[in-house]
């Protein structure tokens, strides 16, 4: 990367069978870390840049058909700009458009992609993603809410993060998926709290919380704090809330935890 940075910087001469330096080498010119040098380099290649951008927006990983979809550009150019990332081996890619799939080279060219947008246009471009998912692609909404929930975390949609997190979480506790439901569930609670206190929001967090303790008990153990602390809190939601459905798992939940720990009283 410091070799493609330096031939990038216009200061190197091509000649017969070497290069001549035109002019001093500058602190711009070699980037202190790999990061500014592929941020540099992307500089460079501001007709690219854009696609570079909404590609990261999608993922280490993403779809032509995806891309296309949302791109304020023509398919000519998109395909074009998409051809020239490959060639300066930013990009691999796999297949043909439009089945084609992209995978950027390094995480790091992704993250040099997507931090150089501002934060409006990145929340914008994953609005843009998640509207488009759940209008166009209903089997990625029903197969992968995980990818829903993170498209509206970053578009700063909490409400739908939050439902897509504890589908997401459920759907990994179906499928014994324990550490990721622990994942999901704890992003969706994370992203929860930001929400103003309402009884809704009590009940999104009491649902996630009892989802949330079978796969802290498989993942921690039984007699693990989070078990604890996961189910206190949801017993003062289901007193709060005069749950009285939920409230009889929760209990079960509290008493394993203090069963296992052979604390008695």
């Amino acid at each position: 990367e410091l070799t493609k940075a330096i031939l990038g910087s216009g200061l190197l001469r091509e000649e017969t069978d070497h290069y001549d330096l035109t002019g001093p080498l500058s602190d711009v010119a070699i980037p202190a870390t790999l990061q500014e040098s592929l941020t540099a380099r992307l500089d460079r290649l501001p007709k690219l840049r854009e696609v570079a951008q909404l590609g990261a927006v999608l993922g280490r990983e993403f779809a032509y058909e995806m891309l296309k979809a949302i791109a304020p550009m023509d398919e000519a150019q998109l395909q074009d700009g998409l051809s020239q990332l490959v060639e300066a081996e930013l990009l691999y890619r796999r297949g043909r458009p439009p089945r084609a799939k992209y995978i950027f080279k390094h995480a790091l060219i992704q993250d040099a992609a997507y931090e150089s947008l501002l934060k409006r246009t990145r929340q914008q471009c994953h609005r843009q993603v998640a509207d488009i998912l759940e209008t166009r692609f209903p089997e990625i909404v029903e197969t992968q809410p995980e990818l829903l929930a993170h498209h509206h975390t970053e578009a700063n949609s909490p409400q739908a993060a939050v439902e897509y997190w504890l589908k997401a979480g459920q759907q990994a506790v179906h499928r014994f998926a324990d550490r990721e439901a622990v994942g999901h569930l704890e992003k969706g609670l994370g992203v929860l709290a930001t929400l103003p206190e309402t009884p809704e929001r009590a009940r999104l967090e009491l649902t996630s919380l009892t989802s949330l303790g079978p796969a802290l008990m498989a993942t921690k153990g039984y007699a693990a704090p989070e078990v604890d602390k996961a189910y206190r809190r949801a017993r003062d939601l289901c007193q709060e809330l005069k749950e009285i459905t939920q409230l009889f798992p929760v209990l079960w939940g509290l008493w394993m935890y203090h069963l296992v720990r052979a604390e008695h009283e």
